[in-house]
């Protein structure tokens, strides 16, 4: 919550900024009241934000009864609410949590990742999203991504307009440079904001939950394989954190910022957590 609060803060701040060097003192109210109403939404809608952003559809017991049972037996087992069940029509494969809480959580999968997963594998990938939910970094995620799509869209609003007070002589063009620049800036903050270390976390608690970390680790292999190659469609930056491995293909230049830790590294310490359980050690799902 601390997170999420000082991520709002400094969207609001950037916004009020921004109406200030396009509109003055007038754009400074503007932005304010701007900021505040999205601040609000955000935090109560930021999970349908993302969902609609990737033209996700909701699915039940009826329509995907195994996707549908596999969430519904790791959430019981992990003693959280039952989350929303969405599938995104890709074929490239990958899986993300949302919502701003366990009880309003949702998790999304690739048709892409049914098509190459095994069950156990799937179930890997689940725990391992449901683990986010578990530790309370869905929200930030939700939040975070939603605040950068809305500084892009006011960034891209100036750069259209040309940006800057036409009465003010001496504006700074290096300062209206930079407003303009705000929407990459402001992903890069959520790189800083979600920290590597949640997916270490939430890899070695989802192997926990499913039982089997060796079958997430032979997931996160077949994922890596193939998104290095293919960039999931509609993907960006503001919210590549929340997917379980990178969503940009290694010829794509905005993964030179990655917000995952390797999957070389990842997969050494699921195999490590499998070795643990094997000889008797207790790992358990917190």
């Amino acid at each position: 919550m601390l997170r999420t609060t000082f991520l709002m803060a400094l969207m609001t701040i950037i916004l009020v900024y921004m109406g200030d060097y396009f509109g003055g003192a007038g754009g400074m109210t503007f932005m304010l009241a701007f900021s505040l109403i999205s601040n609000f939404v955000m935090y109560w809608n930021s999970d349908k934000i993302v969902i609609a952003q990737y033209r996700a559809t909701k699915v039940d017991a009826s329509t995907e009864p195994v996707l549908y049972g596999i969430v519904q037996k790791l959430a019981q087992k992990g003693n959280l609410p039952m989350p929303k069940v969405y599938i995104v029509n890709s074929a490239v494969p990958n899986a993300f949590a949302t919502g701003r809480n366990p009880e309003h959580a949702a998790v999304c999968v690739t048709t892409g990742i049914m098509n190459i997963l095994t069950p156990a594998e799937i179930e890997g990938v689940l725990g391992h999203e449901l683990s986010h939910v578990k530790h309370g970094d869905i929200l930030i995620g939700s939040v975070a991504a939603a605040m950068a799509g809305v500084i892009s869209l006011v960034a891209r609003f100036g750069l259209f307009f040309g940006g800057g007070r036409r009465d003010d002589r001496n504006s700074n063009p290096l300062v209206g440079l930079l407003v303009l620049l705000l929407a990459p800036l402001a992903a890069m903050v959520i790189q800083l904001a979600i920290s590597r270390s949640r997916e270490y976390m939430a890899d070695h608690s989802g192997g926990a939950l499913c039982g089997n970390p060796d079958a997430l680790a032979d997931a996160l292999e077949k994922l890596d394989g193939i998104n290095r190659q293919r960039t999931l469609p509609g993907a960006t930056q503001a919210t590549a954190h929340m997917f379980i491995v990178s969503p940009f293909s290694a010829h794509d230049a905005k993964a030179m910022f990655s917000t995952h830790p390797s999957t070389e590294d990842r997969v050494k310490r699921l195999r490590q957590e499998a070795q643990d359980m094997r000889n008797g050690e207790v790992v358990n799902f917190a």
